[in-house]
């Protein structure tokens, strides 16, 4: 902007000076530093203006470990060349460069390009909005030109298999998946048999009379597996955070380091969410109902179902789930205590060195709940935390299986073993 306006202020100057003195020559400087001046402006404004800007995103979801991959591109829909345009992108995800500055793009022809960036924070991140600033080929005139549109990307946290989760069978409620005929309907269909007397009407299976010639009725199994309760302790007073981490998290909340040395980002609150993501999965894959419980930045409840759409609700909450919390865990657990009904099997995933949580367990192992506990150590990651192993023995006191977890653990062993007071 300066030069156009050093070059303006030169055209007055040699207008006047050609108006007083009549040469040809500062007429014909005026003449041209003008046109020069204005056909500037022109392509600028031209450059800013005519093309269109796609951006392709291969999905809206992703995964802690995963590549998110983005496709670019630039169409020059005007009549002039465009010898550059920067395109800025101003997206929450972190690491994400999306930015580039695309040279030499003729008139009705394209540019593209592609980004692919390793997803290491889970959360819901905003793609976008993007500024694209160009220039005429002087450098006199620059224009920004915004593009509002915005999108969303749900990073799920990172889940792990765990072949050795469970403690041995008739230890848990529900044991085995057993299944028994019954005259009761059930979401278990076992079959289909002829119509007897007595059969209600809204257990025939209709495409089956059409394709038989004859009345045939459902029949159906009885499920008396347990629901599972995930309940995740978000209380912000609990969270650990390794020092090396706080620091930089603090200026730069929305950028990461270039290498990540560990898989997860070493904080309890993570280790605790990618605990309870890989519970779940594990007890999906065993057909059982999991439900969520965690008072967070607000109250989630999810109820209990089984497969695949329960899979992704379940990782859907607990990729926005933060520990804003301000509700100790036992005081959560003493409020939903209505959702853990004899033979429920109750899964506890938290870093509180407090003992209270413990009491609340045992007094819901009373009602004929079989709790566990999966316990972050929180020292592990700020050594000025308390070490776990009070809470540890608690619970072997109460006769309720641990699991310990700490930075830098493989999860499929740490969760393979009970945990062990030292």
């Amino acid at each position: 902007m300066r030069r156009s306006l050093v070059l303006a202020l030169l055209v007055v100057v040699l207008g006047v000076a050609a108006v007083q003195t009549g040469r040809r020559l500062l007429f014909n400087l005026t003449y041209l530093l003008g046109a020069t001046l204005v056909l500037s402006f022109i392509w600028a404004w031209s450059n800013a203006h005519f093309f269109a800007l796609q951006r392709i995103s291969t999905s809206t979801r992703s995964q802690v470990g995963r590549l998110f991959e983005e496709r670019f591109i630039v169409r020059n829909t005007g009549w002039l060349p465009k010898l550059w345009l920067e395109v800025r992108d101003n997206s929450t995800l972190p690491n994400h460069r999306a930015g580039r500055v695309v040279h030499s793009i003729m008139p009705r022809q394209a540019r593209g390009w592609s980004v692919k960036t390793l997803c290491i924070q889970r959360g819901r991140f905003r793609l976008g909005p993007m500024e694209v600033v160009t220039s005429d080929p002087f450098g006199f005139f620059t224009f920004t030109r915004a593009i509002p549109h915005t999108s969303t990307l749900i990073v799920y946290p990172a889940t792990f298999d765990l072949p050795t989760f469970e403690p041995p069978r008739g230890h848990l409620i529900g044991g085995e998946s057993l299944y028994r005929r019954t005259h009761h309907i059930t979401p278990n269909v076992a079959g289909v048999r002829d119509y007897q007397p007595g059969d209600s009407f809204n257990r025939i299976h209709w495409r089956t009379t059409a394709r038989t010639g004859r009345l045939m009725v459902k029949e159906f199994e009885e499920d008396p597996t347990a629901d599972v309760w995930l309940v995740v302790d978000m209380e912000a007073s609990t969270r650990a955070v390794a020092q090396e981490y706080a620091d930089f998290l603090a200026f730069h909340p929305n950028v990461w380091q270039p290498a990540l040395p560990e898989p997860i980002l070493p904080s309890s609150e993570e280790y605790i969410i990618t605990a309870a993501a890989s519970i779940a999965r594990y007890f999906i894959n065993q057909k059982r109902p999991v439900g969520l419980v965690a008072h967070a930045q607000e109250r989630f409840v999810l109820q209990p179902d089984r497969g695949p759409r329960q899979m992704r609700r379940l990782l859907e909450h607990l990729a926005v789930i933060r520990a804003e919390g301000r509700t100790p865990l036992h005081h959560t657990l003493a409020l939903e205590d209505m959702f853990f009904t004899r033979g429920t099997t109750l899964i506890v995933c938290t870093a509180s060195p407090s003992e209270e949580w413990v009491q609340a367990l045992s007094l819901l192992r009373r009602r004929g709940v079989r709790p566990l506990a999966v316990v972050v150590d929180a020292h592990s990651f700020d050594p000025s935390r308390m070490r776990p192993d009070a809470v540890i023995a608690a619970l072997r006191v109460a006769g309720i299986p641990a699991y310990h977890l700490q930075r830098g653990d493989d999860f499929a062993a740490a969760l393979g073993h009970r945990a062990a007071v030292t």
